[in-house]
């Protein structure tokens, strides 16, 4: 039975472009056998009203309130899921509800994910949006590896994708992962992920075309990451007005780049560590380990990228960004990339307090610099507390180590930014306040070409 209830339009890009009297066909997830009690398994009924939306010509699937237990569900083309306020989906907490899906398209990600709640490959014209809840009930897989772990939201080679109002919660894994996808749009998420590992906030993936505006981003591991895991660019990205917190990294490109970043915008955001719950992983450090974590390791190339307006607070380590070689291939048996490129980089009108004495670096390695990184506009308020010893330190170079802030297991040796291996880096008003005295020297550059501060080489 299909119900006119929603003005939702889904025909075509620009899916929130479209006229809101042109109504679409509406589908009760009731009227297929669904029961709201969170107890009885709905994922039949609610593939059935998925199926009858696609085989109608497509429209909207309604969860109206209630709570509504669900194992993997297969979105198709023209298809939305509408989670009405008050509605939550929940995700089952057993394993056995959560079919192996092996996507077509082969990534690096093949060794993270083989389960999801939601998932779509190949598809078009699709969309979640409502002030509804998904919770995954991640709590419920303790301990597992990855494959044991659902996914909430995972989709595969898909284009005109909208994701808009909801409140997405405890997923076992990485709560949205877009893998391939074009012209994508995610606009006033709310994400609280605190209960496992591996528990990011969005995940861009290789993708191209993607709006994210108006988010609010809670989590265990990275809040926003753009990945490129596949052999192909994550391209023409542009991030806007959105919160980001996270016990790792708020805002990171990489690790995996085996596709390489280009043409990303960055403005109007702001950075803290998590105010809402204890870091899983250690009794002691709610810091946010870094708020900006540029990693180039696995081959590709990072360029054309503009972040600025950012207000940080609280965190370890503000501007990380690091060119290596670990040399991971995006799948088994093909040969190791060579080392990518880190480059054409500006990272401008950035306020950050409360931040740890570890200091900010830019780090490139012998033979293969970062090139061409302009910070402007920057004020950066440290801990201080560096000692002499701090100071003097040789820092190794660890080509092949996998990249973070706190790879080296020590502070820098530099309290406001050190730089190494880097050809062309401009700092321009970038200020360095300190709380207490520190030892070590604002800035310290080794193997640093063409360094220009405030107009002067």
């Amino acid at each position: 039975m299909s119900l006119r209830i929603l003005p939702i339009a889904l025909s075509g890009w620009l899916l929130a472009a479209a006229p809101l009297d042109a109504a679409e066909q509406v589908f009760d997830i009731r009227d297929t056998g669904a029961v709201p009690d969170g107890k009885t398994l709905c994922t039949q009924a609610i593939q059935k009203a998925i199926d009858q939306c696609h085989d109608a010509g497509g429209g909207s699937v309604y969860f109206p309130p209630g709570k509504w237990l669900s194992g993997t569900i297969f979105l198709k083309n023209s298809v939305a899921l509408h989670l009405e306020t008050g509605a939550t989906l929940l995700g089952s907490g057993d394993l056995k509800d959560y079919p192996e899906y092996i996507c077509k398209l082969r990534s690096y990600t093949d060794n993270y994910v083989k389960r999801s709640l939601i998932v779509g490959e190949g598809l078009h014209d699709i969309g979640l949006r409502g002030r509804g809840t998904i919770d995954g009930q991640g709590g419920k897989f303790p301990g597992k590896p990855y494959f044991e772990r659902p996914y909430l939201i995972r989709f595969i080679s898909c284009r005109d994708i909208l994701v808009e109002d909801l409140f997405l919660r405890d997923s076992a894994m990485w709560m949205q992962h877009y893998l391939a996808c074009d012209r994508l749009t995610l606009r006033g998420v709310r994400v609280f992920n605190h209960v496992n590992r591996n528990n990011d906030g969005i995940d861009i993936d290789s993708c191209s075309d993607v709006f994210i505006s108006d988010c609010n981003l809670d989590t265990e591991d990275d809040a926003l990451c753009l990945k490129a895991c596949a052999a192909r660019p994550c391209r023409y990205v542009n991030i806007n007005n959105c919160v980001l917190s996270s016990h790792a990294n708020a805002l990171k490109m990489g690790t995996e780049s085996m596709g390489g970043f280009n043409n990303i915008t960055v403005t109007n955001c702001t950075i803290m560590s998590p105010r809402f719950s204890q870091h899983i992983m250690s009794a002691t450090e709610q810091r946010g380990r870094t708020g900006i974590d540029l990693l180039m390791v696995d081959g590709g190339t990072l360029e054309n990228v503009i972040i600025s307006n950012i207000a940080m607070d609280g965190i370890h380590s503000p501007i990380f960004m690091r060119l290596g070689d670990a040399g991971r291939a995006p799948v088994a048996g093909a040969p190791k990339p060579p080392v990518g490129a880190l480059r054409n980089v500006v990272i401008s009108n950035i306020v950050a307090t409360n931040i740890s004495n570890h200091g900010s670096a830019i780090l490139g390695i012998p033979g293969y610099p970062i090139e061409n990184v302009t910070l402007s506009n920057i004020r950066v308020e440290y801990e201080g507390g560096g000692t002499a010893a701090d100071a003097g330190r040789k820092l190794p170079q660890l080509v092949a180590t996998y990249p973070k802030s706190t790879m080296f297991k020590a502070v820098m040796p530099a309290y406001g930014l050190f730089g190494r291996n880097v050809k062309g880096l401009r700092l321009s008003n970038v200020q360095f306040t300190l709380k207490q005295p520190d030892a070590r020297p604002a800035t310290l550059f080794e193997d640093v070409e063409d360094l220009t501060i405030d107009g002067k080489n």
